[in-house]
This record gives C-alpha cells, sequence and structure tokens, in this order.
C-alpha cells in the first residue's frame, strides 16, 4: 500500500457569502483516509493563509487546500508556486472564477470528491509586476470595476452587470502603450486585461478562449463605449462571447510592457492595488500544480442549465434595454428585473 498523501485544509472564515461552520464535518465524513492525512487550519489575519502554506510547502506538504474565494486561492497558491506542493480548492467565494475555469463543483462535498481523485496537472501563472495572478491581471476599468466590486455591499452576476451600467459613462479612458514581441502599439482604451484563465467569475468571461495549459495570456483591449454598448457588453460577458464584440480587440502573448499616463490601480485576481505607470506582464509556463477534475471535459459537454438562465436573463435585458431612455430608470429597471429573474432561478 503506498504511502498516505499530507493534506492541509486552510479556511478562511471571512472569504465569500457563506458560512463554513460545516466544512470540517464534511471533510471528515468525505475524505479519503486510506489515501490522505488531513489537517484543517483556520486563518486568524490577512497573510495567514501565505504563511501556513509557505511552511507547509517547506515542510514537504502533498497538498494544501484553499477553502474561500479568489483571494484565498490566490495567497494559498503564490506560497506554493514552483514546488512539489498541489493547491486544492473548496471554492466558497462570492464569484469563484478559477474553480469555475477549471469546472470544479462549488458544492462542497463533491468538490472534496474531486480531491480524493487527486488527478493533479501542472498549470500555467502570471505575475503582473510582482503580484502573481492565476485567472486575470487588469488595469483602468477593469481595475475600477474590481475596487468597486470588493466595495459593494452584495455580489454576484447583478453587481457585475450594475457597476458597468453606472459607471461605463462617467469612466475616462487612457492612452496606453503596449510593447510585445510584434512591437509597440497605441490604444486608447477603457481597460486593458490580462487573462490566464477565462473569467472574473459568476460566470463573467473576460476571455472565453483562455486556457491555464497554453502557455499564452489572452489580452484583451476595450475601447470607450456608451450606455446602450455597455449592456451589450454585461451581456457578452455572461454569454461567452465578449471577444465577437466591436469594442473588444484581442492578442496573445507571453509577456508584455504597459506605460500609461500615470500611476494608478491594478489589479490581480479581483484584488485591487495602486502601482506605477509602468506595468509589466509575464506568464510563469507550468509553475504550479493544481488538483483539476477529471470528469471536467464530460461536464463541459453537458446542457448547463444555470448557464442557460443567465444567458435567457442577459438576453432578456437586451431586449427591454431599447424601451429605457434615461439613465436612471434603465438602471432601477434593470435591477428590478434581474432580482426577480435570480430569484426564479
Amino acid at each position: 500500500m503506498s504511502e498516505k498523501k499530507k493534506i492541509i485544509f486552510i479556511i478562511n472564515p471571512i472569504s465569500g457569502t457563506e458560512k463554513k461552520n460545516n466544512v470540517p464535518r464534511l471533510i471528515e465524513e468525505t475524505l479519503d483516509k486510506e489515501k490522505f492525512d488531513y489537517s484543517v487550519i483556520y486563518t486568524s489575519y490577512a497573510g495567514h493563509a501565505s504563511e501556513i502554506a509557505n511552511e507547509a510547502k517547506e515542510n514537504n506538504t502533498d497538498i494544501v487546500v484553499a477553502v474561500g474565494g479568489d483571494g484565498t486561492i490566490n495567497e494559498i497558491a503564490s506560497a506554493i508556486t514552483q514546488s512539489e506542493t498541489a493547491l486544492g480548492i473548496i471554492p466558497c467565494g462570492s464569484g469563484n472564477g478559477l474553480a469555475r475555469h477549471l469546472m470544479l463543483p462549488l458544492d462542497t462535498k463533491k468538490s472534496i470528491e474531486i480531491i480524493n481523485k487527486c488527478e493533479i496537472h501542472t498549470l500555467d501563472y502570471g505575475i503582473i509586476n510582482d503580484k502573481k495572478f492565476f485567472c486575470t491581471c487588469g488595469m483602468g476599468f477593469d481595475a475600477f470595476i474590481s475596487m468597486k466590486f470588493a466595495e459593494a455591499g452584495k455580489r454576484g452576476p447583478i453587481t457585475y452587470a450594475e457597476n458597468i451600467l453606472k459607471e461605463g459613462l462617467k469612466y475616462k479612458p487612457e492612452t496606453y502603450q503596449i510593447i510585445d514581441k510584434n512591437g509597440t502599439t497605441i490604444y486608447n482604451a477603457f481597460l486593458v486585461s490580462c487573462a490566464n484563465a477565462s473569467q472574473y467569475g459568476n460566470n463573467a468571461y473576460i476571455a472565453p478562449q483562455a486556457s491555464m495549459s497554453d502557455g499564452m495570456l489572452d489580452v484583451i483591449i476595450m475601447e470607450p463605449f456608451d450606455m446602450l454598448e455597455a449592456s451589450q457588453i454585461s451581456i457578452d460577458m455572461f454569454n461567452k462571447t465578449l471577444n465577437k464584440n466591436s469594442k473588444i480587440k484581442t492578442f496573445r502573448t507571453e509577456k508584455l510592457h504597459i506605460h500609461r499616463e500615470a500611476p494608478g490601480f491594478i489589479h490581480y485576481d479581483g484584488d485591487p492595488v495602486m502601482t506605477t505607470a509602468d506595468v509589466d506582464i509575464t506568464l510563469v509556463k507550468r509553475g504550479i500544480n493544481i488538483i483539476v477534475n477529471p470528469d471536467a471535459d464530460k461536464t463541459k459537454r453537458l446542457p448547463n442549465m444555470m448557464q442557460n438562465a443567465f444567458n435567457e436573463l442577459f438576453n432578456d435585458i437586451h431586449r427591454i434595454r431599447m424601451d429605457l431612455t434615461k439613465q436612471g430608470k434603465q438602471i432601477q429597471a434593470l435591477n428590478k428585473y434581474l432580482q426577480k429573474r435570480l430569484n426564479n432561478l
């Protein structure tokens, strides 16, 4: 019989929107004890998850499981890159972008069952200046919306759509000088986003074709848009069709340098931070081990009822937006309609 793997579950008790009181019980009931020796540790302060993960790596722990949202996952994953220690994920956040991209179940018990299967792939991650990211990073309106979303009292797709609609006309585009292996290009843009994975979270797809195993970043430049175009951008994000929107320019690269007019916010996996006017973004190929869903390809081919519901929801928004002429009425009506539809899902 092979030696048991050492596994540590790191629980962030304050991340996301759901309580985690039952997680230790589900781990005890569901985890395969013939394969794993496990321990559970709760974080107590900002940065604690990173400290625990780094110590686990130094002790040659086989798997560290992040129990939380994308911020918790980023903190833990950043500590174990370029090591043999693998990342496991029990998604308990408000967006769960990385888990959704990897097609991991959002149900705690089912996510533990994926860990039992213990299929580990070595995947890519990115670095923006000195910050590691595993889903996306960006600047401009991208980072601004991340900041607004982080400040919002409520979470979910309504907040994404509402912030784009409310803030889109107020936000002033910037000039970005982007340098990659093909030369220098200047864009007047609302945002520049770089994607290692396909979505921000909540099934909002900024880069529908992005892959964590192709050795490339998907770069998305969003040109200035008006109110009606903002609604369409929201729809396209949830329909996985943003790359077909006329306001979107995309290309793929391994690294790039961006110069903007002044210092400002960037975000890495949704966490906003102030940085200089010059930004370097690099992909690190095959730099982190992650437990994946071995049935993801099968899952991809199955009808996704929730995604279909969101698609129908935002297509309905598209139909009604042309009848709403004033910005205030549009936002109010959209918010009310979204809430009603979501309550019926």
